[in-house]
């Protein structure tokens, strides 16, 4: 009788588990030690991730929001003097397309790009991880649909006169990711930006990419781990894909996002100063 009981509770305890569903499963951007019933640690609002940088209200640029492909909704920054730039297809965080994304687009607009901020969550911005989990979840099960987003604002930022044929993509955490599956779609990009992004290791996956690639990593993140980065680096060097990745010592997923706990500002600057040295290199050459 008591062996029926125990049984009983182990299969009523196992059936349960099955039906809960976390929402941080596959990494969408929570630290292991940080993961809670409802996500992981919240968005503060009101920080930016230009706060580490001086005269943001003065930049020579201007933004609009636009929708291109009659659906897509996007954030377009671009310098006020006229002139060809070199595109940007920019990949909002797991939180969605944000102030802080937008602040993002209008400081390398700055730089001399027209950047597109992509809004790969039709309009909605999380408030919370659990939100941001189930949205972030929701492109990935459907990945098609937001590569060939990313396809459409790539052929919009060609049809601006104001931009050169020389285009590149980068992102944040699940836009790392999505910046990834843009160069793995065959998009002609002259460079890739990654930060804390889902990787891949498999050399046949990768041997479609024909541009640089720019890494920018944490040594403590438990979502990609270290190791998945240096897999990632190998197969690229194997494949001869120039390449330049970053690992930065004892700091851990999203350290260069100021809203969460991990944020890292001195990491943060030197990780932008080479973003944009990356970029200048093998979009204004």
């Amino acid at each position: 009788m008591k062996f029926k009981v125990v049984l009983i509770v182990v299969v009523f305890l196992l059936l349960g588990c099955q039906h809960v569903e976390h929402p941080m499963d596959n990494h969408l951007g929570c630290q292991e030690s940080e993961i809670t019933a409802s996500g992981c640690d919240l968005a503060e609002e009101g920080k930016k991730n230009v706060d580490l940088f001086s005269g943001i209200d003065s930049l020579a640029v201007s933004s609009e929001e636009v929708v291109y492909a009659e659906r897509n909704k996007g954030y377009l920054s671009q310098p006020l003097d006229e002139g060809v730039y070199p595109g940007i297809i920019m990949i909002h965080e797991w939180w969605g397309l944000n102030e802080n994304i937008e602040d993002m687009a209008r400081l390398l607009a700055n730089e001399g790009y027209v950047v597109l901020a992509v809004d790969l969550y039709d309009g909605k911005v999380a408030s919370n991880s659990a939100e941001a989990g189930q949205y972030a979840g929701s492109v990935r099960g459907n990945q098609a649909e937001a590569v060939a987003t990313m396809h459409s604002a790539a052929e919009y930022l060609r049809s601006l006169e104001s931009v050169s044929d020389s285009l590149a993509s980068m992102g944040w955490c699940f836009g790392g990711g999505e910046s990834l599956q843009l160069a793995l779609s065959g998009e002609n990009l002259a460079a890739t930006v990654i930060y804390y992004g889902s990787l891949e290791s498999d050399p046949e996956v990768l041997r479609v990419i024909k541009q640089p690639v720019l890494g920018i990593f944490g040594e403590d993140d438990t979502s990609i781990p270290v190791e998945s980065v240096h897999a990632f680096n190998s197969a690229l060097d194997s494949l001869a894909i120039e390449n330049e990745i970053y690992i930065y010592e004892s700091v851990g997923h999203a350290f260069a996002n100021p809203s969460g706990i991990r944020y890292a500002a001195s990491e943060t600057l030197d990780a932008w100063e080479k973003t944009v040295a990356f970029l200048d290199a093998h979009l204004k050459s």
